[in-house]
């Protein structure tokens, strides 16, 4: 079905291809790449992120299967790795061709399992090592379990061994992000001496590749929420192109009197005469509730106009008393990644969160 929703996200594909290269610049020439575009690529559009960076990354990262799966039935031939599959998921995981993070013991003795059911040979599977995140992951204490299981079959083959690190963004925890590295080459290369062939090793992800590539390049990095134009710091972030804005539009305009409430709960009250502009999206379109009475504000004719009232379902209403707008003018709800990132502290977020809340029904364009 056609969505003619008025409210739409813009994503910018230049600005995708210049922060991809920015980041290639502070990488050895031969280091491959993996894009992550989990989360419908990070609340923007997995398949088409895909399919304008197919021919120049090495991997795709995903989460889970049917995100793979979305990215094989659009044409993608790429690699992609699951980040999180189940044994549940096993056989669809392979109809797919879909490389698997194998993260316990029980996960690595079922894909073991199913493969030789299905007679194949060398499938490529990942391994990862919990070195502190205490998420996903195979201990020191496996490797010699993982070398056996490995070893006794021919099903399977270790195309690579990753890790993740904790905090690679905050340089106050240094010390304990070099105290991963070091136990992830420790446990990577015990593992590697033993098994027949040797997989390559990935660890940073985008802030690891703005502080840590001199330590922990390795062979491979997970570029994700970079790609985007969010440096996890405001001088890297600078350097970065915004990619994403998310564009409404004004549905009506109110002349709210001095004792007059707005929206559900009569949640505001005017202390004065006001205007303001009613525009069509909500919290079922991603913009959080907590964003009510003036905690969130959009952009309209470059200028700030808080959100007055509770945010409901499909519509916010906005402060526009000293702005000269009618109906039917833009607003920008999200109008760049600074503002993202203001809006996220404003309520005690993350920039990632504000993201991926952004609903499937808003029209995604790409530019």
């Amino acid at each position: 079905m056609e969505n003619n929703h008025v409210t739409v996200l813009e994503i910018d594909s230049e600005s995708i291809l210049f922060n991809l290269n920015y980041f290639k610049s502070k990488l050895h020439e031969n280091t491959k790449i993996l894009v992550v575009i989990k989360a419908f690529g990070y609340g923007s559009s997995a398949v088409e992120i895909a399919k304008l960076l197919e021919p120049k990354v090495d991997y795709f990262g995903v989460a889970y299967l049917d995100e793979g799966a979305a990215l094989r039935n659009a044409g993608i031939k790429t690699p992609i790795l699951v980040l999180h599959p189940q044994k549940a998921t096993i056989e669809k995981i392979i109809k797919y061709e879909l490389e698997p993070n194998i993260y316990s013991i029980n996960l690595l003795k079922a894909f073991i399992e199913k493969a030789a059911q299905l007679k194949l040979q060398n499938y490529p599977i990942h391994l990862k090592f919990n070195t502190g995140l205490n998420r996903l992951g195979f201990a020191e204490k496996d490797i010699t379990e993982i070398t056996e299981l490995i070893n006794n079959q021919k099903a399977l083959k270790v195309t690579s061994i990753f890790s993740h690190i904790a905090a690679s963004e905050d340089l106050k925890e240094r010390e304990f992000t070099l105290h991963q590295i070091n136990r992830f080459k420790a446990a990577s290369s015990e593992l590697i001496n033993r098994l027949p062939n040797i997989p390559f090793r990935h660890m940073l992800n985008t802030s690891g590749i703005i502080n840590y590539a001199e330590e922990a390049q390795f062979d491979m990095v997970r570029l994700g929420i970079g790609l985007y134009g969010f440096g996890n710091d405001k001088k890297e972030t600078e350097k970065l192109k915004n990619v994403l804005t998310l564009k409404s539009v004004i549905s009506q305009i109110h002349t709210i009197e001095k004792g007059e409430t707005v929206g559900y709960n009569r949640a505001f009250k005017a202390n004065s005469t006001i205007k303001t502009a009613t525009i069509p999206i909500g919290h079922a379109d991603g913009i959080s509730r907590q964003f009510s009475n003036g905690n969130g504000y959009v952009y309209i004719k470059n200028k700030k106009a808080p959100i007055v009232g509770n945010v409901c379902m499909d519509m916010i209403m906005v402060n526009i008393t000293d702005i000269n707008c009618n109906e039917g003018d833009e607003v920008l709800v999200y109008k760049n990644q600074f503002h993202i990132e203001e809006l996220a502290k404003s309520i005690n977020t993350i920039s990632y969160e504000i993201l991926t809340a952004i609903s499937q029904r808003v029209t995604r364009i790409v530019n």
